[in-house]
Formats: C-alpha cells, sequence, structure tokens
C-alpha cells in the first residue's frame, strides 16, 4: 500500500499528457525561471529569448496569470538533429514554459524530444535520448 502511494504521489509530480512533461514547481513562476535560466546556462545552452506572456497581455489591456516561456539550445545538438531532418528545425530550439496554473501552484512544461522521432525521420539520431535526459535534469533542479 506505502508503495502505491509513493507511485502516485510521483505520477502527480509528473504527468504525460501525450508528448508534454508537466512538473510542479516549489517557488513561482519568477523564481523557477530565474533557476532554469541560471541551470540552462550553465550547461553551455544558448538562451535565445525569454518570453513573458502575462506582460505580453497586459500590454493587449488583458490579465492572465503569470507564465514564462525559456527558447534556448546547443546549436551543435540541435544542428546533428536536422541534419537527420532538416523538418525538425520547426520544433527547435528546445522550450520550456512555466506557468501559474488556476489551482495557483507553479508548473513546469515541456514537450520531450523523443516526440521528435515520431515526427520526423529521426530514428537513428543519438541525441534525442540525451536531450530528453537532460531536459529532465534540468527540470527536475529548477523545480526545487
Amino acid at each position: 500500500m506505502k508503495k502505491l502511494m509513493i507511485m502516485a504521489v510521483m505520477l502527480s509530480m509528473t504527468l504525460f499528457a501525450g508528448d508534454l512533461v508537466v512538473k510542479q514547481s516549489k517557488n513561482d513562476v519568477q523564481t523557477t525561471m530565474d533557476k532554469l535560466e541560471k541551470i540552462v546556462k550553465s550547461k553551455g545552452a544558448v538562451v535565445f529569448a525569454r518570453i513573458d506572456h502575462r506582460a505580453g497581455a497586459k500590454k493587449a489591456g488583458m490579465d492572465m496569470n503569470d507564465e514564462q516561456l525559456l527558447i534556448f539550445g546547443k546549436p551543435k545538438a540541435g544542428t546533428r538533429i536536422m541534419l537527420n531532418d532538416p523538418k525538425a528545425g520547426l520544433d527547435l530550439p528546445m522550450k520550456i514554459l512555466v506557468y501559474k496554473g488556476f489551482d495557483g501552484k507553479t508548473r513546469i512544461v515541456y514537450r520531450d524530444p523523443l516526440a521528435l522521432q515520431k515526427e520526423y525521420k529521426l530514428e537513428k539520431c543519438q541525441v534525442l535520448p540525451l536531450l530528453s535526459k537532460a531536459m529532465a535534469k534540468i527540470t527536475d533542479a529548477a523545480a526545487q
């Protein structure tokens, strides 16, 4: 019974909705995103953009919960992926969204890079499993 409860808690922390991975953060959106950006940079990735969706909504005269998107990557890894199938560039660079849910909890969401294998001709691309593991570690660390 105890093992079953532990598994249920773990599943509630990381939900797989199709190819999306959703994790709960212990911090607010700003703190989580700051941690995420710092971790990504420490791994040698380039941060291409950090988009504040809530700020954009305010400029449009609307309000929404806090939500930010980080766009980042390593050109060497991304190029390897696109050399296998140029159409994969549609899903690159990588993106991680951090948002405050309707329940007030902060969540981190990203698309598992392994999903690219299904959509593009990337079955032989050895970068994707490594990228999938890296995304999991990065987001786990940012959620703490």
